[in-house]
């Protein structure tokens, strides 16, 4: 084989640039991009003359994009015009499309069922419902959203099912194999061959659909994967606007700005494929509130309020929506999203989807109808319905849940904001953890971390973490046995106050432990109706978790034995660190202080 050159050229005149390689001297081929995207190969005989060898692209359906939303090209066998709309759907500009510009694409010409019914309408829904209108023989459209992975007992009509079950779903497609496929923005980018393609199924209103008889979904792995090679070929040389997403989603996670908020978050997501996670309309979600009433608020956090709703099927949620002035950001929004979306276990609350319409960002989570653990703790009135069975059963649920973060699940998880608002009760009053917006995943051989900024809630963080930006499981153990002292004391860690002694509630509580009167921490309400055994144990478990050397603090491994078992633990350290200076807020009314208000701030301080 001879020895080559290769060089490029700019032909100014032309606005193009070749490329050359040579051999011996020789030009022998010559690569040629258009202006357009057009690539051509050339080669020469030796005789003077140069002949195509490969062209790409061979038509015009094959440029992105080329009959704009909700159009499909056709450019074999030459049909004209190459561009027609999608059933239902009518030229943007019928003067631009009668010119042969297609690119503005398409409009629906009948609303939708589900954009037009309300929650009073649910009942109605059947023979005007939306259907599906079948097409065949396709390359599917752009940005699809993955619902699952292929499951021999997934089928196209449980396909169907979500997609109809879901108002913001306009497309979807079954493929063998594969798995769901939905598409929730504009269709774009559809091309029909005439021998081969992925069937796709259109959304439309009922009135649209004619007689046409659904169709059972059968696809080609094959021909999916032939049209994902030829995709990648054509694309790879002149997809401009894919240049674009990927421009637009560096700035999204870069600068933690949404840029076209939406789509942009759409396509974070489907980069991240969280298995059931869905994208709600910000008019579905204002109906399923009746636009953020307040006869519906449930609560407000660090994150900002959060209410109640119903779904046009009649399912309950919470809507968590994001205050313009929350400490936490998109960064801390996507974190939670796609974080919990992952991780199952009976006492973590469940995430159903997300919702986001410019400056709205919204969280959508399983309905918890007991709301927080706070609203019956440090309420005088509702903290009597926690008898002490109930406190320790969700001390085991939390402890069960931390467990699954720190050791059971497929990734570990450092929560970093435990808190009592933050543990969720169901119907049952068995808990479940919520707010994972400032949850990070550690490898499994790391046992710390730091970080240049320490985000939390005040009087939970550990030492090490509110001091030096250091965080670990133990972290989280510190912050379980707050939590623990706080469930068997009805009293708030940060608005604890004893006149006479300079004691923080940690120290105080270490106080009473220390000289053998830990039950004088039992909420008094309890009366003489708890398990002395259990209190001891708990107090005990508590005051291991808040040592200020994490060295000391056990795993939760450690205390899911204890809390299971009689096994002992080591004498627990006086929690220096953590005595506050209460003469700073004197009370001398009032002996102990307690606050039914949920002091749910975010405490940021730069590491040293």
């Amino acid at each position: 084989m001879g020895v080559g050159t290769n060089s490029f050229d700019d032909n100014l005149k032309q606005g193009t640039q070749d490329f050359t390689y040579s051999l011996y001297d020789k030009p022998v081929a010559y690569i040629y991009i258009s202006p357009e995207g057009i690539v051509r190969l050339t080669f020469s005989k030796n005789d003077g003359k140069w002949y195509v060898y490969w062209q790409t692209p061979k038509n015009p359906c094959d440029f992105y994009g080329a009959c704009g939303p909700f159009g499909v090209c056709k450019a074999s066998p030459s049909p004209s015009p190459i561009c027609k709309c999608l059933k239902g759907f009518v030229p943007k500009s019928s003067d631009e499309w009668s010119k042969g510009n297609w690119t503005q694409g398409c409009m629906r010409q009948t609303k939708l069922f589900c954009e037009r019914q309300t929650i009073k309408s649910v009942s109605s829904r059947g023979k005007d419902d939306d259907g599906f209108w079948k097409m065949v023989k396709l390359k599917l459209p752009d940005s699809h959203e993955f619902i699952t992975a292929f499951d021999a007992e997934e089928t196209s009509n449980d396909c169907k099912l979500r997609c109809l079950n879901n108002c913001s779903c306009l497309a979807y497609a079954f493929v063998s194999n594969i798995g769901c496929l939905v598409w929730s923005k504009h269709l774009i980018d559809i091309q029909q061959f005439s021998s081969f393609g992925v069937d796709l199924y259109i959304r439309l209103s009922r009135s649209e659909l004619g007689e046409g008889k659904p169709i059972k979904l059968i696809a080609s792995l094959t021909a999916i994967g032939f049209v994902s090679i030829l995709a990648a070929i054509v694309f790879s040389f002149y997809r401009r606007r894919a240049n674009k997403k990927r421009h637009i989603k560096q700035n999204f996670e870069s600068t933690g700005m949404i840029k076209s908020s939406r789509d942009g978050l759409r396509e974070y997501i489907g980069k991240h494929d969280p298995s059931e996670l869905k994208i709600y309309d910000f008019e579905c979600i204002l109906t399923a509130t009746d636009n953020f009433s307040m006869s519906n608020k449930l609560g407000q956090g660090g994150f900002g309020p959060v209410y109640k709703g119903m779904l046009q099927d009649g399912k309950e949620i919470a809507v968590k929506r994001l205050s313009s002035s929350s400490g936490q950001g998109i960064k801390e929004f996507k974190n939670e999203m796609l974080l919990i979306s992952n991780l199952q276990h009976k006492n973590l609350v469940r995430i159903m989807g997300c919702c986001v319409k410019e400056d709205e960002k919204l969280l959508i989570y399983e309905f918890m109808p007991n709301k927080s653990l706070d609203t019956f703790l440090f309420d005088t009135r509702k903290r009597a319905v926690l008898d002490w069975a109930t406190r320790y059963n969700i001390i085991q649920g939390v402890a069960r849940g931390l467990l699954y973060l720190h050791h059971d699940s497929y990734v570990k998880v450092i929560h970093r904001d435990l808190k009592v608002s933050n543990i969720l009760l169901d119907e049952k009053m068995n808990p479940k953890i919520s707010d994972f917006g400032l949850a990070r995943i550690v490898e499994g051989t790391q046992s710390l971390e730091n970080t240049q900024k320490v985000v939390g809630t005040r009087g939970y963080m550990s030492p090490e973490y509110a001091m030096g930006g250091i965080f670990s499981e133990k972290s989280d153990v510190y912050s379980f046995g707050v939590l623990v002292l706080e469930i068997i004391s009805s009293q708030k860690n940060t608005s604890f106050s004893l006149y006479d002694q300079q004691l923080g509630f940690l120290a105080y509580a270490w106080n009473l432990w220390n000289e053998g009167r830990g039950f004088e921490l039992v909420d008094e309400i309890l009366s003489d109706s708890y398990s002395s055994s259990e209190v001891l144990k708990c107090v005990h478990i508590g005051l291991l978790c808040v040592q200020d050397n994490a060295v000391d603090r056990p795993t939760m491994v450690d205390i899911a034995l204890m809390l299971s078992s009689d096994m002992d633990g080591p004498q627990p350290k006086l929690p220096v660190f953590t005595i506050q200076n209460s003469i700073y807020h004197p009370q001398p009314h009032l002996e102990n202080t307690i606050s039914s208000k949920n002091e749910a701030s975010i405490t940021m301080i730069e590491g040293r």
